[in-house]
């Protein structure tokens, strides 16, 4: 069968084109989340011998960690059609119905983001994904009636870095439902390999190296370093090769450092230092004062800085670590080193 792809926006921006170009097709391509691909190698296998569509899979996870790559595998595996829908969009049922009525038996519907649907499309969706019906209203006031219509059978697959704001009666209607959590070194360098030479560019193994642990554990990042270095060695070496001095090089002058920490995670480090006294201090407040949303903090500042311990949730609020000080080249009590200066590279 065909595989079919519905995106909900006009044209797809060159950054996600270029993802695209770099993303596993089939589950034996995958690189780390080992446990996840091989728990789904099996539903999908059952599923095949017994003839029946996959049951409903939600995945969770921070951004940039494989919810989508898996959410096009699986198809691809299964032999099947696809249709992508972003959650953002999901403001009213009829927004839902397309891609409803339009699924084949069998196939898939991949649903972004899928916390931010809307409560009414939430609910549309229970009895399409338990009883693959749905109940449209024609009419209104006593004149009102209701007609019953049958789907064919697909798969729900949801993806979410916010699995704490999708509701009970949802996140239950999903027989499958996994985590996908950060990547070790080794995995990012296998990757930064790979996707080097399925961009032709010549790269030596510590430079590959270079690049994935200075990327948080995510595939996402490791590939816009990886592009981003791959333009720096263009531009400034003679033949293009990307050493670990190039990588280094490249990476510095993006302010990206030996922890993979950006201009943004180490803002938030000495805001929280410098102005709250290293903590405790709210979500909330510490945005405020970056000038930017407490999701942005929560869903890609704070994951990988709790990670490496540099920062603790506590009761009250945030708290800074001495690991994190040391990092900065802050003493504990806020001011800089005797150099003055922070060892960030």
């Amino acid at each position: 069968m065909t595989r079919q792809r519905i995106v909900t926006a006009a044209a797809e921006p060159a950054e996600d084109q270029w993802q695209q170009q770099l993303r596993p097709q089939r589950m034996a391509d995958m690189i780390g989340q080992k446990q996840v691909a091989a728990r789904l190698q099996i539903a999908i296998r059952a599923a095949q011998k017994r003839g029946e569509p996959l049951g409903h899979v939600l995945f969770d996870g921070p951004p940039g960690l494989g919810k989508t790559t898996f959410a096009t595998v699986i198809p691809n595996e299964l032999g099947v059609p696809l249709q992508i829908a972003s959650g953002a969009l999901l403001t009213a049922p009829r927004d839902l119905m397309p891609y409803l009525t339009n699924a084949e038996t069998g196939s898939v519907l991949f649903i972004d983001e899928i916390h931010r649907m809307s409560k009414a499309v939430e609910e549309f969706l229970y009895p399409a994904m338990e009883d693959f019906r749905i109940d449209i209203l024609l009419g209104e006031g006593i004149n009102a009636r209701t007609i019953n219509m049958q789907l064919k059978r697909f798969t729900l697959i949801g993806a979410t870095t916010r699995p704490g704001l999708i509701s009970g009666p949802l996140r239950d209607r999903f027989q499958i439902r996994e985590h996908l959590d950060f990547y070790t070194d080794d995995e990012m360098t296998e990757l930064v390999l790979r996707n080097a030479k399925k961009l032709h560019v010549e790269i030596t193994p510590d430079a590959a190296r270079e690049i994935a642990v200075r990327s948080r554990g995510t595939p996402r990042v490791a590939n816009n370093h990886l592009r981003w270095v791959r333009d720096y060695a263009t531009s400034e070496t003679r033949d293009g090769r990307i050493t670990r001095q190039v990588a280094c090089d490249a990476l510095e002058m993006k302010h990206v450092d030996r922890r993979g920490l950006d201009e943004q995670d180490r803002r938030y480090l000495q805001v929280l230092q410098e102005v709250f006294g290293g903590g405790p201090a709210g979500v909330e407040a510490i945005a405020h004062t970056m000038n930017t949303s407490p999701d942005t903090l929560e869903d890609d500042v704070e994951p990988y800085l709790l990670r490496l311990g540099f920062v603790v949730r506590t009761p009250r609020g945030r708290k800074l670590t001495a690991e994190a000080l040391d990092h900065l080249g802050l003493s504990h009590q806020g001011r800089f080193g005797s150099k003055g200066q922070r060892p960030l590279f």
